[in-house]
Formats: C-alpha cells, structure tokens, sequence
C-alpha cells in the first residue's frame, strides 16, 4: 500500500507539472505606483495598473495581462479587485481611476460615492465645487490663477 501510494502520489505530481490538473488560482493582486490597484505579471515582480490590462498593449512580459481568458467579456472576466462599480450599474472603471481626481464613472461615484471612500483633497488639488463636469470636488491645483473659472466660487482664481 506504501508503494501504491508512492505511485499515485507521483502521478499527481507530474500531471500538475503538467498542467493536466487544474492549479490553485494566482493572487495577481499588487500596489502599483502612488499604492494604486495593480495586477501582477507571471514573472512574480512587475506590477501593472489596473486600467493598463486588457488595453490591447502588452505590459507583461508574457502577455498574460492581455490574455483572452481576462479580456474576452469585460468587465466579467476581470478579478474584482480591477474592477469598481459606479453608482449606475451599467458603468465600471478600473480600480485605479477611483480617487483619481477626475469624474471617470460621469457622476461622480468614483470620486464622491459611499463607495469610493476617497480621501480629501491632497496637496496637488483645490477643494471646491467645479464648474466643469470633468472633476467632481476638486480641481489641479496647476489650474489656480490661470485666469478661467474652475470653481463656482471663483475661489481657484481668488484665493487658491
């Protein structure tokens, strides 16, 4: 019994070598640049941002982040943690485009929603309500003084 045990024990291990039994999935997840949403490329070192896979340009050596089995029915083949959901069900973003500033979902929800759980302003930004449907509470702060009206309150042209 110890011999037939060795055996199949054996046979287990070379299908897995194989690939004829089906792995563990790959935890793929990682922080890529500025600790934004990434996925991690095959060779266990490079990290990709989220909304660099499936966007038809290889960033992984390998490819694998532009594999069909990921890409072929976005956003329901992508891993969850790519994927953030805006407020209107019929729209997503990539994980990293949530608390990036600007209004990627259209309404909002990736920059203001429950959801989102986006910190306040950070140094680079000017909290006010925008005039521009392109951000949501913020503007660049590189937009301050520059002699158009980003806020409602004109505070980025008086004050910022």
């Amino acid at each position: 019994s110890a011999a037939a045990l060795l055996v199949l024990g054996a046979a287990v291990g070379s299908a897995v070598v194989l690939g004829l039994l089906p792995r563990a999935p790959v935890n793929r997840f990682c922080a890529a640049s500025n600790n934004r949403t990434g996925f991690l490329c095959d060779d266990r070192a490079t990290c990709v941002l989220a909304s660099q896979v499936c966007d038809k340009v290889s960033n992984c050596r390998s490819g694998e982040d532009e594999q069909e089995k990921l890409c072929g029915d976005l956003p329901r083949s992508l891993p969850g943690y790519l994927v953030f959901r805006c407020s209107n069900p019929a729209y997503w973003v990539y994980a990293d485009q949530r608390c990036n500033g600007m209004n990627d979902c259209g309404d909002c929800s990736d920059e203001m929603g429950s959801l989102a759980a986006c910190p306040p302003c950070g140094s680079e930004w000017w909290s006010c309500s925008p005039v521009l449907y392109e951000y949501c509470s913020c503007v660049p702060r590189r937009l301050c003084r520059d002699g158009i009206q980003h806020c409602l309150s004109w505070s980025d042209e008086y004050i910022c």
